[in-house]
């Protein structure tokens, strides 16, 4: 109790900062030490104003080394879409509500649970204004995540001491799950790219409209008909078809020993939906708890947004199976089914041309983890 009441009694006298003697400061202070009890010993003015001198500089320095982190306040903005382990570009504000002393030598770094990899140096920040530099971050694991711890620190102006001050910023942030392609979401998606253009193949199409031609396009379609009635370069433009709907269902329940298979499985459904949407193909996302259609519901962030959070629905050990409890919304759709247990599939009308289990998305990757608590 008393000890606790100590801290925080020398935490209220600092302001909420900290310091750390330097070896130089620790020499500066031998030093001061050896004048002083020189300047006792012999009584000599000269070293008496010599050791007024060393202390005052001293003390000027813990002043001005308070005051030049006193009045900071921290901003960081980060972009609106985020994916786990994938490094991004933020942008760190610092202002300075001091409107007539600048700060110089501030260093900014992450504290141990920082997503912040690299420390940040302001040289100056004039005052009453705003600094704002660009910094790398990257969150390790998909969820939402609500707050980040920054230290502030310099040794100015002469380095007897590193001032120190903790920042907290309370933020919520969600972060999507990991986008990067592993062998088996690229071999899954070759599947569906095969399926989608197999149907695709063969089919018409409608003349939409004649316009002029634009650089870097291929010259097949150039209509040189209507090219020689205008004078100039026109293209033959044609209705493009739509892709089969693409039925992606993520099953979310499994065994208590499937964690990390989980998230692989959530990492898998999150690249194929996001490369699917990137060619335009129209999906239908289904699992125990949402049923999407896009783009007619929705865009892809709809469906990252809910796999950021998602968690498995883990069944008892031991336990029966169950049959999946309904069928895919329309027959002539390609099927996509994520689960860790296929003879789920068994009693159903699910024809996936993608079937991914356990077996499918094995394999370890250093970092994947479960989403981040609040």
């Amino acid at each position: 109790m008393e000890a606790s009441l100590w801290r925080r009694l020398k935490d209220t006298l600092a302001g909420g900062m900290r310091q750390r003697i330097t070896s130089l400061g620790f020499a500066y202070s031998v030093i001061v030490i050896l004048v002083g009890a020189v300047a006792f010993l012999s009584a000599n003015n000269l070293l008496f104003l010599l050791l007024a001198a060393m202390l005052a500089t001293m003390l000027v320095s813990g002043f001005i080394s308070r005051l030049s982190l006193a009045g900071l306040v921290l901003d960081v903005a980060l972009p609106d879409h985020i994916s786990a382990r994938r490094k991004v570009q933020a942008r760190v504000r610092l202002q300075n509500e001091k409107s007539w002393m600048p700060s110089f030598s501030i260093h900014l770094s992450g504290a141990a649970s920082s997503v912040f990899s690299t420390p940040v140096y302001f040289p100056v920040v004039p005052g009453g204004r705003t600094v704002e530099v660009g910094v790398d971050v990257e969150f390790a694991r998909r969820g939402l995540h609500s707050e980040s711890s920054f230290r502030f620190w310099s040794k100015f102006p002469f380095a007897f001491a590193e001032r120190q001050a903790q920042v907290t910023l309370r933020r919520e942030v969600l972060v999507y799950p990991c986008l990067d392609p592993l062998p088996a979401f690229e071999e899954a998606l070759r599947r569906l790219q095969g399926e989608i253009d197999v149907q695709v193949r063969g089919r018409g199409h409608d003349f939409y409209r004649i316009r002029p031609y634009e650089p870097l396009e291929s010259s097949r379609h150039v209509d040189w008909k209507a090219t020689a009635h205008t004078g100039e370069l026109q293209v033959r433009e044609f209705a493009r078809e739509l892709d089969p709907l693409v039925e992606v269902f993520l099953d979310l329940e499994t065994p208590d020993n499937a964690g990390h298979w989980f998230e692989r499985a959530v990492e898998c459904t999150a690249y194929l939906c996001w490369r699917l949407a990137a060619r335009g193909g129209r999906i239908w996302f289904r699992t125990q708890e949402v049923d999407r259609v896009l783009p007619a519901e929705g865009d892809i962030y709809t469906i990252l947004k809910y796999l950021a959070l998602v968690e498995p629905r883990v069944l008892p050990a031991g336990g029966p199976m169950k049959d999946l409890p309904f069928a895919p919304g329309q027959e002539d759709s390609i099927q996509v089914v994520i689960t860790s247990s296929p003879q789920r599939l068994a009693q159903t009308s699910w024809a996936p041309v993608c079937l991914l289990d356990i077996d499918a998305l094995s394999g370890e990757r250093e970092g994947a983890g479960a989403p981040a608590r609040p």
